[in-house]
């Protein structure tokens, strides 16, 4: 009993998560379940919201270990506020990438968390980064990440379609997290979703009891 305290307190609250982004035709979603663990074997939390806001039109979603992502983001939004009153601008996208990059792998022998981060500028419109363990940086048009990522990709490969309607994403985002949060036994409870586009944001919450169903429960 001793040595399963110890290892929990090792692994620390790991988010244990479903987590996607996928760019449409003026836009892009980005959203997560709502589960968080500790170890994959206790739930101790049912609502966190793993979508967080870095700056106006920029969001991110965090997996893994829940301490570490929230420092990181936490320095990452400082940065950004300050980096936005220096140049008297809103950040570009990849410019709150790169902060969670450099923060990522300047940390890499600490930290056990990566990023996935969306949002809107006027320079480049919708875009999708990723910021992975250890800190490298790249672009997809759609991402999916964490432990319920592994049920979902035959989905995401067959279904993902360049320029969706703001409504297709919507639904395209909203089956994929339920088909996770139904196979992943560390994924559940709410499905969170942010809408970002140039006219501004919007949030959107499906409860686990009106999200879609695809095979018996």
């Amino acid at each position: 009993m001793e040595k399963r305290c110890t290892d929990s307190h090792v692994k620390g609250v790991s988010t244990g998560t479903t987590i996607l982004a996928a760019i449409f035709d003026g836009g892009v979603v980005i959203g997560s379940d709502s589960r968080a663990s500790i170890g994959g074997e206790y739930v101790s939390s049912k609502t966190i919201n793993k979508v967080i806001q870095v700056h106006d039109r920029i969001f991110c979603c965090m997996a893994g270990s829940l301490a570490d992502a929230q420092a990181v983001i936490k320095t990452a939004k400082f940065h950004l506020s300050f980096h936005s009153v220096q140049m008297e601008t809103p950040p570009l996208v990849i410019a709150a990438a790169s902060v969670l990059k450099e923060l990522c792998y300047n940390n890499k022998e600490e930290l056990q968390a990566g990023f996935m981060t969306a949002g809107w500028d006027r320079k480049k419109g919708p875009q999708v980064y990723v910021v992975s363990l250890g800190g490298m940086l790249i672009s997809q048009p759609v991402t999916i990440g964490g432990s319920g990522s592994t049920y979902i990709y035959g989905y995401v490969d067959a279904k993902y379609k360049p320029n969706m309607s703001r409504e297709e994403c919507l639904q395209f985002a909203t089956n994929a997290l339920a088909l996770a949060m139904g196979r992943d036994n560390v994924s559940g409870g709410v499905a969170h979703l942010v809408v970002i586009t140039e006219t501004g944001v919007e949030h959107v919450v499906v409860p686990g009891d009106k999200l879609p169903k695809f095979h018996d429960e």
